[in-house]
This record gives structure tokens, C-alpha cells and sequence, in this order.
């Protein structure tokens, strides 16, 4: 068993990425019933009681393993963390910020602490300050990434191995079973997996978003500045988006974007987060079949 494994307690070294709006008890149930490690996303979440009620909900539906992802900003962490290990999570993923205040309360609470890096220098720091294994995400993954220039999950990931002990989790352009057998050639011990997952018979996105994803080409997807202009965004160019992209008059397409189109009804201007590992997903298939084709 690899110490990543060891980390988690689940049976297969694959790891859920957490996105901010799909906080789904019966998502996160559904990735760790089939030997993975289902995550919620609780960077955003400030109240105690909501993190209590989301991992009640988790526990209805399974007794398997599961995680959280804690984005550092978020003042509340301490108080999630107490909570968390009083729930028995034994390992959390923590990003954007630096983990050097917060690796000490992780620890003494008994819980191991995996670290998202974009880039080498990062990763390095990092495991200085107390990280037990590292997320090394590539280029072509989704979510917010930097405004710096990023190497691609190719090149990072056998690169951040030649410089660091400790376990490595591969994340970005990862959707199937030659991408997770890749990613322990190039130096890895797991993966973490978030487009593949959004576009599953259990996740909370919307049909339009898994739609999009399905229906999503090679060269796709874009990375656009989020609104406060310190971290972008990769999201699906949708006809909307390409018209605004070819307007020289807009400036910031983040901010005409639609964060909300299931309340608003307007999925013309949605934002459809994704990674360019969309191009390889053709279907919506339950979380076990994507799991089980993956680690077969």
C-alpha cells in the first residue's frame, strides 16, 4: 500500500476535486462507496453548523472514508478542522494561500495534510511548511488557476518528484484509465479528479453544464481572469463566450458571465467551468463505472 493510500484509508489513490457550489452529500457518498475519496468543498463555508450538517449527510448514505478541501483564506478553518477530526476525517486538502499557519493545528489534531500546488517553487515551500503530500495541478486543469505562465501536468508533475519526498497527487487532464496509469509513470502515487466527476450521473451540475462538457472539442475551453483579476478561471467557449472573446470592446468577460443560471434561468451567459480533459469525455456515466474504467 503507498503512503498516499495509507493517508486516506480508501482503496483506490483517487481523490474528488472539490468544487465550491457542488458541496453534494450523495456526490461525495457516491465517490467514496466506490473506493475513492469523496471530498466536500468547504473553502466558502464560514458556518460551523453547515459543515456539521453536510457531514451528517455523508454519513447517511456511507461509512467509507471521505475528505474536505480548505481554502486558506477562509478565517473559520480552525473551528472546521475541530470539527472534522471530531467526524474522523483523517486527511483534508488544503489551497490558495500559503499552509505555513495552518499545517500546525492540522497535525495536532491528528490529520494529514495535502497541499494544491500550481508550480515547483510553490511545491517546495510547501513541504517546508509541514505538507504531508502535494496536489500538483497542470495547466490544462480546471478550476481558478494563477495569471503566471503554468506548465502542463506532463512536465509538473515529474518535475515537483524530482524535488520533493513526499507523496504526489496528479491533477489536471485526467478522465480515464490512460491518464491514471500516466500519472504514476511520471512520479505520482494518485490522482484528483473534477471534470470526469462533474460530468457524472451523481453530480449536482446542471444538464446544461454536463451537456456542455459532453459536447466540449479539442481547444475548447479558455482561461478568462476572474473578477477580482488575481486568478483565472478555465471555462468551456461556449457561442456567448466566443462572441465576447472577439469583441474588442469587452474588457473582462467574468464579469458579464452568469454564476447562477439555474436560479436565473439563463444558461446563454452561464460560466461552464471545466478542464481540457472535457474533450475526452462523450458520455455521463455513473461515479463507480468512471472509477471502475479507471482503475481497470
Amino acid at each position: 500500500m503507498s503512503e498516499l493510500l495509507k493517508m486516506l484509508g480508501c482503496r483506490y489513490p483517487i481523490i474528488q476535486g472539490p468544487i465550491g457550489m457542488f458541496n453534494s452529500p450523495r456526490m461525495v457518498a457516491a465517490v467514496s462507496e466506490a473506493g475513492a475519496y469523496g471530498m466536500l468543498a468547504l473553502g466558502f463555508i464560514q458556518d460551523p453548523d453547515e459543515v456539521k450538517k453536510l457531514i451528517d449527510e455523508i454519513r447517511k448514505l456511507t461509512d467509507k472514508p471521505f475528505g474536505a478541501n480548505l481554502m486558506l483564506i477562509n478565517p473559520q478553518n480552525e473551528k472546521i478542522l475541530k470539527i472534522l477530526a471530531g467526524a474522523g476525517v483523517k486527511a483534508v486538502t488544503t489551497s490558495v494561500g500559503s499552509p505555513k499557519e495552518i499545517y500546525p493545528v492540522i497535525h495536532d489534531l491528528g490529520i494529514k495534510g495535502i497541499h494544491v500546488v500550481l508550480a515547483l517553487q510553490h511545491a517546495i515551500r510547501a513541504v517546508t511548511a509541514g505538507a504531508d503530500a502535494l496536489i500538483v495541478v497542470g495547466s490544462e486543469a480546471g478550476g481558478l488557476r494563477s495569471l503566471n505562465p503554468e506548465s502542463s501536468t506532463m512536465v509538473l508533475v515529474p518535475l515537483v518528484s524530482d524535488y520533493v519526498k513526499v507523496p504526489i497527487v496528479a491533477a489536471g487532464g485526467i478522465a480515464d484509465s490512460r491518464g491514471y496509469k500516466t500519472a504514476f509513470v511520471l512520479g505520482a502515487q494518485g490522482v484528483q479528479v473534477g471534470t470526469r466527476f462533474l460530468a457524472s450521473l451523481e453530480s449536482p451540475a446542471s444538464e446544461q453544464w454536463k451537456k456542455a462538457i459532453v459536447e466540449c472539442g479539442d481547444g475548447s475551453t479558455t482561461l478568462i481572469p476572474a473578477l477580482n483579476m488575481r486568478v483565472a478561471e478555465r471555462i468551456i467557449i461556449t457561442p456567448w463566450v466566443k462572441q465576447k472573446m472577439d469583441d474588442p470592446e469587452v474588457k473582462n468577460i467574468a464579469a458579464e458571465l452568469d454564476r447562477n443560471p439555474a436560479a436565473s434561468g439563463n444558461y446563454e451567459r452561464a460560466s461552464f467551468g471545466a478542464g481540457q480533459v472535457s474533450a475526452l469525455i462523450r458520455d455521463i456515466k455513473p461515479v463507480k463505472a468512471i472509477i471502475e474504467e479507471m482503475v481497470s
